[in-house]
């Protein structure tokens, strides 16, 4: 369930119809009007064998000739057409679908799904394109249907027999292909997660490559990825087995009763009671009805595919938000407070960040500095104590509203295809002479002083800047949205001392200059920034243990080891 609203495969499937209803009724009906000309061309054949060849009547010959050319016309057309129609709604709903994925993934109050983002992606592209697929077979279905009930019911009107031959062996036929579609659907959805998995996997090594050849573990991710991709590889060899036993059952039951047809048509000829141009047209007739044979028999292995990719989305979007929906404003003056704070490693935590301060936070333990920033970021609630904005507790605050006010940046840098300027400014709003102040407030001036393009340097996600650089290009985009109070979590990591002191200093000058009340809160451990903060808040076991300035807190011996390199 996603904002109080109940998805299922079944529900995303309706809904693709019901909003198409109109678009897709025209092409339901186009293509039934193709399939019938396709049945009509060996009846017309055979009825100008009859009427014109068989009397040598010109006449009626020409009068043929041009009846099959304008029927040729009329199917090619309407097949056109219909086909059109229906890639169309396709389209347009396998789009829709893609941004309703996208859209709740980017909803201001996030998306708890726990997975990693190549699986994100497959779900967004793969899944969608198969829950979508549903739509035109559904008007083949139609279609193929609508022509073999014709075509019984011409062949009835020539021949008993051959009429309820039709009748009964074509659903006995499709009944028999469907016993095979529940295997199909279980195989599809374990190819899809398989894929998903190994996409996600894919995706987060390639993101990963530069700490993993920095840690020799090449070989390790490569052994993981192969299990991966392997139990892919067999769930889809598995899937394409399952088509080729549909299409191969499906295949010789259509040829079975084909071939009956076929049969009891030519003893009919025999005997005299067909002639020529009926016995022709059954028999062009039988060929054709192969295809919507196999068309009406799919439909339930088509219909177990997409319906197993319609849950893989419904899933999705019915994971819980990260945020809760808050309804409160903060209110000037913007005070950050924790206090008695427990949740996972956090035992007792008290934080107080006042307006105009810069305070900097060291944490022994990573997975307690990830608990804390979940807290500031809203995204969790603690176990014990409050954490507040302006006295009131974060998880309370409308998030379009505590965003105006409170910024979180992780460590982990995101950069996106574009330029310096873009991955600073994606809105365009600052001028050139704002984004150069923010790379130097960051130390990053070098980025543009040493290319030719400027500004317009071209970044990519996986592009050659260094870890450094993304990191300080990502800190600039930070400073960029001038939020009354900012918290960083190791935000100079991944640069040298001589650059990690520059940022420091410059930091606290673009921030904290004479007069402004803006709040900076720093998880480090970083001597340069933990100098430069008016206070340092020390976090060892889960708990606060003490604060101060960075000189005094430096005859701690506990604080010592934790920020001495």
């Amino acid at each position: 369930m996603a904002d109080g609203v109940a998805l299922t495969g079944g529900a995303i499937m309706r809904r693709m119809v019901r909003r198409n209803a109109g678009r897709l009724s025209a092409s339901f009906a186009l293509l039934c009007v193709w399939q019938l000309c396709e049945a009509l061309v060996p009846i017309l054949i055979g009825t100008i064998i009859d009427r014109a060849i068989a009397p040598s009547d010109t006449a009626a010959f020409v009068v043929g000739a041009a009846g099959l050319c304008l029927l040729m016309g009329t199917l090619s057309y309407s097949y056109r057409f219909g086909a059109r129609m229906a890639f169309r709604v396709v389209q347009r709903e396998e789009h829709a679908l893609r941004m309703e994925i996208v859209g709740h993934v980017l909803h201001p109050r996030g998306a708890r799904t726990g997975m990693l983002p190549g699986e994100t992606l497959s779900i967004a592209t793969g899944d969608a394109q198969a829950a979508t697929l549903v739509v035109r077979w559904i008007g083949f279905t139609v279609s193929s249907t609508v022509v073999l009930l014709a075509s019984a019911a011409y062949l009835v009107s020539i021949d008993v027999v051959l009429g309820v031959v039709v009748l009964v062996g074509v659903p006995v036929a499709v009944g028999l292909s469907q016993v095979i579609s529940p295997f199909l659907a279980r195989r599809f959805g374990t190819e899809q997660q398989a894929v998903a998995e190994a996409s996600g996997m894919a995706t987060d090594l390639v993101q990963g490559i530069r700490p993993l050849k920095g840690i020799g573990a090449e070989r390790a991710a490569s052994a993981r990825y192969r299990t991966s991709s392997r139990a892919a590889e067999r769930a889809a060899v598995g899937t394409v087995r399952g088509w080729g036993a549909m299409g191969a059952t499906t295949k010789a039951l259509s040829g079975v009763l084909l071939a009956a047809v076929a049969l009891v048509a030519g003893l009919r000829a025999l005997d005299g009671e067909l002639t020529l141009g009926q016995f022709v047209a059954v028999v062009g007739l039988t060929q054709f009805l192969a295809e919507p044979v196999e068309l009406v028999a799919h439909i339930g292995a088509q219909f177990a595919t997409s319906y197993a990719s319609a849950k893989r989305v419904a899933a999705f979007l019915a994971t819980p938000r990260l945020v809760p929906p808050g309804t409160g404003v903060p209110t000037d003056p913007y005070v950050l407070e924790l206090v008695g704070v427990a949740a996972g490693p956090l035992q007792h935590v008290d934080l107080r960040a006042a307006p105009g301060e810069l305070v900097g936070v060291v944490v022994d333990d990573p997975a307690a500095s990830d608990t804390l920033l979940d807290l500031l970021a809203a995204e969790a609630d603690p176990e014990v104590g409050f954490v507040m904005l302006s006295g009131t507790p974060l998880t309370g605050l409308d998030p379009d509203a505590r965003r105006e006010v409170l910024l979180t940046a992780r460590h982990q840098v995101d950069l996106f295809d574009g330029t310096l300027a873009t991955n600073i400014d994606p809105n365009g709003e600052l001028g050139d002479e704002h984004v150069r102040a923010l790379l130097e407030a960051v130390a990053a001036d070098d980025l543009v002083a040493t290319h030719p393009a400027g500004l317009a340097r071209p970044v990519q996600v996986d592009g050659a800047l260094s870890g450094g650089q993304r990191q300080r290009l990502a800190l600039a985009r930070a400073l960029a949205a001038d939020v009354p109070v900012l918290v960083l979590q190791d935000p100079t990591s991944a640069v040298d001392a001589v650059t990690e002191q520059q940022i420091a200093t410059r930091l606290d000058d673009y921030r904290h200059r004479e007069g402004s009340t803006q709040t900076t809160v720093v998880l480090t451990s970083s001597p340069a920034l933990l100098a430069r903060a008016h206070r340092v808040v020390v976090v060892v076991d889960g708990r606060t243990v003490a604060s101060g300035r960075h000189a005094d807190l430096l005859e701690r011996t506990d604080y010592r080891e934790l920020v001495l390199r």
